[in-house]
């Protein structure tokens, strides 16, 4: 109503919330709420405490109160009658608030007064002597229990202290233990029976038949102590293995032959555990791997054992202890050895001698290193599946046997099979037929000067086999005197030697028989030599025999001959050479030059004149030249009529 006067009227705000955020799937974010407290400050932020809170200054600060809630609303026309509003909501709150103020500052006063003594003094008032020792000795006990309360609260705090430390460290030690067991877990085999946490060494999931349990534990490491330091290399799981998987072990293989031509071939250790480790290894790797390490070479020697009583030979295998004893040949002893020791033996005795390493078969190590990985796989699958489904178990050939008709020595050939200890005499064999038979081709070498001896050894051979390639040559003339090549195969129990021509020839483990064949190959070698430079100087080969039968007979193999001719026929060159007797060289000269020779009534003709003469021999020692080949073609030379 125009009219009437003018009446405030308050609205309150909807309940509805604020759109804070729309997104783009259409959802509405909304503005929380103000709680109560929070609606609290926001009205409190608008208290003015610079007015008066008296009636008397209502009239003072009337005014500037009423133009500012009268800036909230529109003026109204001039003529309208204006009203005084009602008193202020927070009017209570600021009364309060100076009351509290004033207080305050007579409180402040009074500190004042009885702080400085320029307001008030006070002066203490006589008491009895007696009665002021009684407070002194309350003060004292006060103090005392007040003392005995903060010590009890200090240790009470203390003790919850190191509870909790230990608690953390507890917590942490066992998170540690549990990754611990997580990662050995992923490397080795466990199982939990009952509280305990077990683990297996074996190679049973291999194939292996070796009846060692090889079970270890896993427990948990407590020999720190809390009070002290962690140190770096704390490990908070630990292991614990049988005793009789401690320490460290290798199977020790040695073939040693005292005589003066080879002497000892050489002594390996199989599965010796280098005994620096990597850095960041945990010790619990370390000793598991030296455990496994043990029952593997235990196995291996517990097979070995089994099958050196099983095999029959000429010469019985001797088994004593830990040692295992082979005779591959007369003179050759074999010996396998199991070497384990423990940390504490192996500290209080002192460090053996270490092999020199040219007294190391690493050919031998290899061969076996495989060996011993192949047999359990082996183990492993033996068994062979049958095909069709509705065959026999067993190997393949046996289901042939029938069909075809099989004898009773077939079948036991197809049922033998070559056993560890077989195999590694068959290395250990071949091993010392080719170190002798290198020993016998160095030797020649260094002692026959003329002709030389070159060996080539091949780099790809068989475990049970190896090859050299034998060249005899004359130094200089090594394009025209190259006729004697010879292939040396090096197997088991004999050499087969393969010719240029490809002839074979078979010889035993002796080494004498391979001496004396290279002798007689070297001195008729020279005889070749001979051959090939009378067609070089353009002489005549009027006879050539590897194999003599006149003259001195030869210990060692047969001595060869050869017999040229000049261009022009005058003079005629008669060499013999034998592997014990040497070389005699022999020159025919023409009946003309001789002098010698008594005139004959029986021959008048002239023609018999140029017929060639007696023989007469070369003191060949004192020819010069520095080797065979060369004197022989100074002499042909000298022989040589000019053109």
């Amino acid at each position: 109503m125009s009219g009437g006067p003018a009446v405030r009227v308050s609205i309150e705000s909807s309940c509805e919330k604020q759109v804070q955020e729309v997104a783009l799937d259409g959802t509405e974010t909304y503005v929380p709420p103000l709680s109560m407290s929070q609606n609290l400050a926001k009205l409190a932020q608008r208290i003015d405490f610079s007015q008066g809170s008296d009636s008397e200054e209502d009239g003072v600060e009337g005014e500037p109160r009423d133009r500012e809630w009268g800036k909230q609303e529109p003026e109204e026309e001039e003529g309208t009658v204006k009203f005084q509003p009602s008193l202020w909501p927070w009017d209570s709150v600021r009364n309060n608030l100076r009351s509290a103020l004033t207080e305050m500052c007579v409180l402040y006063d009074v500190l004042s007064v009885v702080k400085e003594k320029k307001y008030m003094a006070l002066d203490p008032v006589s008491q009895d002597p007696a009665a002021g020792k009684t407070p002194q000795v309350f003060q004292l006990i006060s103090k005392k229990k007040s003392l005995a309360t903060a010590a009890q609260l200090l240790l009470k705090g203390a003790e919850k202290l190191s509870k909790s430390v230990a608690e953390n460290q507890e917590n942490r030690r066992q998170r540690d233990f549990n990754s611990e067991l997580l990662r050995l877990r992923s490397q080795w085999k466990l199982r939990k029976v009952g509280d305990k946490i077990l683990g297996d060494l074996s190679y049973r999931s291999a194939g292996s038949l070796f009846p060692h349990h090889g079970t270890f534990e896993v427990i948990k490491n407590t020999d720190i102590d809390l009070d002290k330091k962690i140190p770096e290399d704390y490990c908070p799981l630990d292991v614990q293995i049988p005793s009789d998987l401690e320490g460290s072990a290798y199977i020790k293989v040695s073939i040693q032959k005292q005589a003066p031509d080879i002497g000892d071939l050489g002594t390996i250790s199989l599965f010796r555990r280098p005994q620096k480790t990597k850095a960041g290894t945990q010790p619990w790797h370390v000793k598991l791997e030296a455990a496994q390490n043990v029952l593997l070479c235990k196995e291996i020697f517990a097979q070995l054992s089994r099958e050196a009583v099983q095999i029959k030979s000429q010469i019985p295998h001797i088994v004593v202890k830990n040692q295992i004893i082979s005779q591959p040949f007369p003179g050759l002893q074999l010996s396998i050895s199991l070497c384990h020791s423990t940390g504490e033996k192996r500290n209080q005795r002192a460090s053996p001698e270490k092999p020199k390493p040219d007294d190391h078969l690493y050919v031998l190590e290899h061969n076996l290193h495989q060996m011993m990985r192949e047999f359990h796989k082996q183990q492993l699958s033996s068994v062979v599946m049958p095909h069709p489904a509705s065959a026999p178990f067993g190997h393949k050939r046996l289901r042939l046997a029938g069909p075809l008709a099989y004898d009773k020595a077939e079948i036991s050939s197809l049922q033998q099979s070559e056993g560890l200890l077989e195999k590694i005499i068959k290395q250990a064999k071949h091993i010392f037929l080719r170190s002798r038979t290198a020993r016998t081709i160095d030797s020649l070498a260094s002692r026959i000067e003329d002709p030389q001896i070159q060996a080539h050894w091949s780099n790809i051979n068989d475990v049970y086999e190896s090859s050299v390639k034998v060249l005899i040559t004359s130094q200089g003339y090594e394009q025209i005197c190259k006729s004697i090549q010879l292939q040396l195969n090096i197997g088991v129990e004999q050499i087969r030697v393969v010719h240029r021509d490809g002839r074979v020839i078979t010889l035993s483990h002796q080494e004498q028989e391979l001496q004396d064949f290279l002798l007689s190959q070297m001195s008729q070698h020279q005889v070749h030599a001979v051959q090939q430079l009378a067609k070089v100087m353009g002489w005549h080969v009027l006879s050539f025999s590897n194999h003599v039968g006149l003259g001195p007979v030869e210990s060692i193999g047969n001595a060869s001959a050869v017999t040229v001719a000049s261009p022009n026929g005058e003079f005629a060159i008669s060499v013999r050479n034998g592997p014990e007797s040497g070389c005699k060289v022999l020159v025919q000269f023409p009946r003309s030059q001789t002098k010698e020779l008594p005139k004959s009534d029986v021959i008048q003709d002239a023609k018999w004149s140029h017929l060639r003469g007696p023989y007469k021999e070369v003191n060949w020692s004192r020819m010069e030249g520095r080797n065979f080949v060369y004197k022989m073609e100074l002499l042909m030379a000298a022989l040589t009529p000019c053109p």
